[in-house]
């Protein structure tokens, strides 16, 4: 009888063990997650409502969760990468010779036309060639932003035109600032200087363009395991070709703006050379 009764045990205990682990079998795997970065082009409600709809496509069809986190102003956003408090951004803040030593990898890039550095002022502005900037205000993003900013200002820098600079957080912001009379031009990025002008129905006098660079890339920290890295390389760049993807890009680009439908393309850090020159050789102030 004692016998029975400990086997009668065992047999349970078996049981237990064996639905324990049929249980912890049906439980769904813990998905990665990372937190992404986009450097603030527009204000914080359009930087949300360009790019959540996109990491939130992203997301399920990588399996790698994303997660929006972006600052107040671009600088903001920008401490973020630089703390490593993110591991996934969209952002041209890391070229340079010191930056490019954190490991952070180019894997896509948006697949739109060259940008450019441009300087402008309002159509009706009495404005018409960069002399006439001397001493005036000149409205810009923020301090990290490479070619609304350190382009346009090295530009100014080198033709000897002394501006006093007004950040607005973002490039909308200095071009509200413009719009008002506060400032009487603006350093932009062309695409976004262009996106404006769709949005608003206000038009802008171009006063200096530079040469073209290639639109911003995602970028990726050393810290997350290739396996990771491919998965969301691919997400990126096959929407595309996904009808569901292609919805989600255009009513995204239409939210931003941009003059057609813009998907990713892969891309790799030697593609953005000629953003490591100019850090190389600008005023140090913008290095």
């Amino acid at each position: 009888m004692r016998l029975l009764t400990i086997t009668k045990i065992a047999l349970l205990g078996l049981c237990t063990a064996v639905c324990v682990f049929a249980a912890a079998k049906d439980q769904p795997k813990t998905r990665p997650h990372y937190e992404f970065s986009p450097v603030n082009q527009y204000g914080l409600q359009l930087t949300a409502g360009y790019w959540n709809p996109i990491i939130a496509y992203v997301s399920r069809t990588s399996g790698v969760d994303l997660t929006l986190k972006i600052g107040r102003t671009s600088a903001d956003t920008t401490s973020y990468v630089l703390a490593q408090e993110v591991d996934f951004a969209f952002t041209n803040h890391l070229f340079s010779p010191s930056r490019l030593r954190m490991g952070w990898k180019v894997l896509a890039r948006r697949d739109s036309p060259p940008v450019r550095s441009q300087i402008a002022v309002m159509e009706d502005s009495p404005v018409h060639d960069l002399a006439q900037l001397r001493d005036q205000e000149v409205g810009f993003p923020g301090p990290e932003a490479f070619l609304a900013y350190k382009v346009s200002r090295a530009h100014l820098i080198n033709s000897g035109v002394p501006v006093r600079v007004v950040f607005g957080g973002n490039m909308d912001s200095a071009l509200a600032q413009m719009a008002s009379g506060k400032v009487a031009a603006v350093g932009g990025n062309s695409q976004l200087l262009a996106g404006y002008s769709a949005r608003e129905n206000r038009s802008l006098r171009v006063l200096w363009s530079s040469e073209p660079y290639l639109d911003l890339p995602l970028m990726v920290s050393p810290r997350v395991p290739p396996e990771h890295v491919r998965a969301v390389r691919a997400a990126f760049v096959g929407m595309m070709a996904s009808p569901e993807g292609r919805l989600v890009l255009q009513r995204a680009s239409s939210t931003a703006g941009l003059p057609r439908t813009t998907g990713f393309v892969a891309a790799e850090n030697r593609d953005y050379d000629n953003y490591l020159r100019f850090s190389e050789t600008a005023p140090e102030s913008l290095r």
